[in-house]
């Protein structure tokens, strides 16, 4: 059982239905002090339903039944409003901007736990534990290519998956900006089917490049570049059959 302290914002307002997605984000400021002060103060009109503290301790801000003000602008298979369906947790960290560090194992372990308490409260899939880098690619960076989503999966929460090396190499050259052709309109339907804003046309452009190292910061951290080599094609293709198989589990219980 988790230790959570509360320490609530007022920042925030009602949902219009249960959550079923979690999003992870770092603090991205200097100080744990820092972050909470800021998620709440009612002039800054952001919030988050816990903190959870390099030392592993967790605070809760916002009640899961609220809806707390943490996303922002973001898009994930057709909502708009991520806000209103998710619950989202701050893992301290300054981030890129002020010295982006690995995450201690005893924050990990919290997070873990305070998953496992979150699933159990809410229908929660695996495919739908994201990171803010996933619904705002083109905003933000966070929790980023750091943070150990494959160690969260092997708790089963969230989808991780390695492709053998046969199968990255079937699939070709590297794909980056400026391609176009068939190639390209798979990747974009891969993306898009998993979730991702930009629609198929064909055309390698930068929001497709951004939308490719937002992938890569989650599923294929090793280098985060924006190029569609057959590691992350490959890592798609097994994500998308994944979520697609946990779906239609889904479906049938």
């Amino acid at each position: 059982m988790l230790t959570v302290t509360d320490a609530l914002s007022p920042n925030f307002d009602q949902r219009r239905g249960p959550p079923d997605m979690v999003l992870l984000h770092y603090t991205g400021m200097q100080t744990a002090e820092a972050a909470v002060a800021r998620l709440r103060d009612p002039e800054a009109q952001v919030s988050a339903h816990y903190v959870v503290d390099e030392d592993g301790g967790v605070l809760r801000l916002v009640p899961e039944e609220r809806r707390a003000w943490h996303a922002g602008q973001s898009w994930w298979k057709g909502e708009t409003d991520i806000n209103a369906v998710s619950i989202g947790i701050e893992i301290v960290n300054p981030g890129h901007e002020f010295g982006y560090r690995d995450f201690p194992e005893s924050q990990i372990a919290s997070v873990i736990t305070l998953l496992n308490e979150i699933r159990a409260r809410w229908s929660i899939e695996d495919a739908r534990i994201l990171g803010h880098s996933d619904v705002a690619p083109s905003r933000k960076q966070d929790p980023g290519e750091r943070f150990p989503w494959r160690a969260l999966a092997a708790y089963r929460h969230g989808l991780w998956f390695e492709p053998a090396a046969e199968r990255i190499a079937a699939l070709g050259p590297p794909l980056g900006p400026g391609d176009t052709g068939l190639g390209v309109h798979v990747l974009q339907a891969g993306l898009h089917r998993l979730g991702y804003e930009p629609l198929p046309d064909g055309k390698y452009t930068e929001e497709t490049r951004i939308t490719v190292e937002a992938f890569q910061r989650h599923w294929r951290p090793s280098r985060v570049d924006g190029i569609a080599d057959g590691e992350t094609r490959a890592t798609l293709m097994g994500i998308l059959q994944l979520a697609t198989a946990e779906s239609v589990t889904g479906v049938l219980n």
